[in-house]
């Protein structure tokens, strides 16, 4: 099972009142029916699904539409189920607000009353062409599929309504209305009472973002640990330069102690070589008096050099 019809599956056995149940079989019906003279046909490949619609139907309209079931081969082996209903066609069209005086009624023109009727045509439109990628094998993603640009428009604004921002795509024949962000993915699952695909959702996104914090600090420590090591290759240079020009002697004591333990110890890190010169010598001496060691060390090479320039010139 797709985490999409995991998710399809959960909220198709909440039970609904009977204003949300009107709401949400109105934006079913508008997005996924395929409406015609005296028949509204509704397909759909989640059985849940096919149940919860049926149900909605026989209670809201007293209607009992027409199942079929059929087996699509097409990529993969799949059952799609069916509905046909035929009776009081424009009597549930105009209840649904789908259809007016017999004309399809664009979404701007019916209100939705309350954040719950929002939530509730939200969610039927996701049980129609709602899908919501796996967070444990990709990125965050939860779409729906629109016919057409004014009614994407429309769902955008919903969205809008419950603090949720989305993006239209255009498709070849369709447009794409989708949600990219993690906290607002799963504030919709919690607004569909979606509450165990939420919290298996939110438990993915703890696990993926516990997991990249530990590759970025490893990538951190990975990165200082050539930097040390780096560095640490320079003052060797250093050093041996002294040694070659036989200027070490007009260091104080200290920095020859210091340049000691850099040659015994020569991958270490400031730190690492302020507490050891510290425990072996008794003489405490910080992260910050190594790098002043250093710099000295550095500025003798460097004047040492600049006078060897001037004499060449």
């Amino acid at each position: 099972m797709t985490f999409t019809m995991q998710v399809k599956d959960e909220i198709s056995k909440i039970e609904p009142n009977s204003i949300d149940a009107l709401t949400e079989l109105s934006a079913f019906i508008r997005f996924d029916g395929t409406i015609s003279k005296d028949e509204i046909l509704l397909t759909m490949e989640n059985a849940s699904v096919a149940r919860r619609i049926y149900k909605l139907l026989k209670t809201l309209f007293n209607v009992k539409p027409n199942i079929m079931v059929r087996v699509q081969k097409r990529f993969r082996v799949k059952q799609i189920y069916m509905l046909s209903i035929k009776e009081n066609v424009d009597d549930i069209l105009e209840k649904l607000n789908i259809y007016k005086n017999k004309r399809k009624v664009l979404p701007e023109e019916f209100f939705l009353d309350s954040e719950e009727e929002v939530i509730a045509f939200l969610r039927g439109l996701f049980l129609a062409t709602g899908s919501i990628s796996n967070p444990q094998t990709t990125g965050y993603h939860l779409e729906f599929s629109i016919h057409t640009k004014t009614e994407a428009m429309y769902v955008v604004r919903l969205l809008k309504k419950v603090n949720v921002v989305s993006k239209i795509l255009k498709r070849k024949t369709s447009y794409m209305v989708y949600v990219k962000s993690a906290d607002m993915i799963s504030d919709l699952l919690k607004m569909f009472n979606a509450t165990n695909s939420m919290f298996f959702f939110e438990d993915i996104r703890i696990y993926r973002d516990h997991k990249n914090m530990v590759n970025r600090l490893n990538n951190c420590e990975i990165a200082n640990q050539e930097k040390t090591i780096q560095t640490g290759l320079k003052q060797l240079e250093d050093i041996k330069y002294l040694q070659s020009h036989d200027l070490i002697p007009l260091l104080d004591e200290r920095i020859q102690e210091v340049i000691s333990y850099r040659l015994k110890y020569p991958e270490t890190s400031y730190q690492e070589l302020a507490d050891i010169v510290s425990q072996e010598t008794g003489k405490p001496v910080g992260k910050s008096g190594i790098n002043h060691y250093f710099r000295k060390i550095k500025e003798l090479v460097k004047k040492n050099q600049d006078k060897e320039n001037q004499k060449k010139v």
